[in-house]
């Protein structure tokens, strides 16, 4: 589980045994409040983090019967999984290996924590007391080495941290003996290093995204899923459009989805006839998940000749039922935004999950931190205003991030002013 809550670095089984206890007393409780208050004496106060184990425990107890049932093994079970454990028995025999920090499960996690907080220092010295820290795994479900952690993805959330040196300590685990495409069990298994660090925003927000890359295919490791996933198209799916292009430029399997998203056109052009049906080796689905990453990644030149060969300006794509128009929107691509305007794309469509339009789009991602000072959205903006788009401020209530971007809206005269078409 990526969401598994954190341990403290000197746990104790007695305690969880306890919580257990009092878990399986609240939940047979006849007061609908009982399991809320447990949660919040123990995450220390009723906010979030207690209403989403009120939460988990309500849907838990769907899943397994014993849960449902109210019984101490259903309550113990539900402390194991949320701390990211298969079993109540594997989670006490690492509570109590965490007692002594000599211990290899001790050592292991000091590691992971040196990895994530850059001590590169630190990590040397484990290593070199015991050098099998290297291929060691996790105890936790997904069963991650030391090198998985520099990914910042499939492993416990509170881990997904990318220092600025996570160049340098993968390089020391690799010299150490590190698997390159050892496997961990994150997202349902069969996850490498390179596949989870490609797909991860941590290293792309961080800068270091490439050159981690660039290492870890360095010391042999394989560009596609050892399942056969195209790991270009998983890339794209998760909004790494750098990650994708880097990748296919380094030999990666490419289909038409992968193609298109990467903005190889000579290779799309390639999965059409000369009468410009598509060839067998490709599908319209491809054709479609395509034109989704040429929008959102600006691809303009991909997303013209797509919509040449009969893919529509404003069909509706996965996952969210959003628009081409919405993804180039989004991402603020001004180029790729006039094409699809110049085709006749709709401004007023809204998305089948969220309700919102390319208009909200744009300036929820314009809003959003990690997107700060790029002056592309001011002028998607104005495209979008001068063709018809309005902005509909019932859509950003009741949500805090979209309420964070019209509070940035209101004192922002520039974007006022695009929202005015100029």
């Amino acid at each position: 589980m990526s969401d598994a809550l954190p341990i403290p670095s000197q746990p104790s089984a007695d305690r969880y045994k306890k919580l257990a206890k009092d878990l399986q007393d609240a939940a047979k409780s006849s007061d609908d409040e009982a399991v809320r208050r447990w949660a919040g004496g123990w995450v220390k106060g009723p906010g979030r983090q207690a209403e989403r184990m009120e939460w988990g425990w309500k849907t838990f107890k769907q899943m397994d019967e014993r849960a449902g049932r109210c019984t101490l093994a259903g309550a113990r079970l539900f402390l194991a999984r949320v701390h990211g454990f298969a079993s109540w028995a594997k989670f006490v025999r690492f509570l109590e290996a965490m007692a002594s920090k000599s211990s290899p499960v001790s050592m292991f996690e000091a590691a992971v924590e040196a990895i994530i907080s850059g001590k590169l220092t630190g990590l040397e010295k484990l290593l070199r007391k015991n050098p099998k820290l290297v291929r060691a795994r996790s105890m936790r479900e997904h069963g991650s080495t030391l090198l998985h952690y520099v990914s910042a993805n499939g492993v416990e959330d509170f881990r997904q941290k990318t220092p600025g040196n996570i160049v340098e300590i993968t390089s020391l685990l690799l010299h150490a003996g590190a698997a390159v495409n050892a496997e961990s069990n994150a997202y349902g298994g069969r996850s490498t290093t390179l596949g989870l660090t490609a797909t991860s925003c941590h290293p792309e927000y961080a800068g270091v995204q490439l050159a981690l890359l660039e290492l870890l295919l360095g010391h042999g490791a394989l560009i596609d899923g050892p399942d056969g996933r195209s790991t270009v198209n998983s890339c794209l799916h998760n909004g790494r459009g750098k990650a994708a292009e880097f990748l296919a430029h380094r030999g990666a399997r490419l289909d038409l989805e992968g193609a298109a998203g990467t903005g190889q056109l000579e290779m799309v052009q390639s999965f059409f006839r000369k009468e410009g049906r598509l060839k067998p080796s490709a599908t319209r689905q491809q054709m479609q998940d395509g034109f989704s990453w040429a929008c959102e990644f600006g691809r303009t030149d991909v997303v013209d000749y797509l919509l040449q060969r009969g893919m529509k300006v404003d069909a509706r794509l996965r996952p969210d039922g959003q628009t081409g128009l919405h993804w180039a929107a989004y991402e603020g691509q001004v180029e790729t935004v006039k094409l699809l305007l110049r085709n006749g794309a709709a401004v007023d469509i809204k998305d089948r999950s969220y309700a919102g339009t390319a208009l909200g789009w744009a300036l929820y991602a314009w809003g959003a931190p990690e997107r700060t000072g790029r002056d592309a959205y001011y002028e998607v903006v104005a495209l979008l205003a001068q063709a018809g788009a309005k902005l509909n401020p019932e859509w950003y209530e009741g949500d805090g991030e979209r309420q964070c971007a019209v509070e940035k809206l209101r004192s922002d005269r520039r974007m006022m002013a695009a929202l005015g078409g100029q």
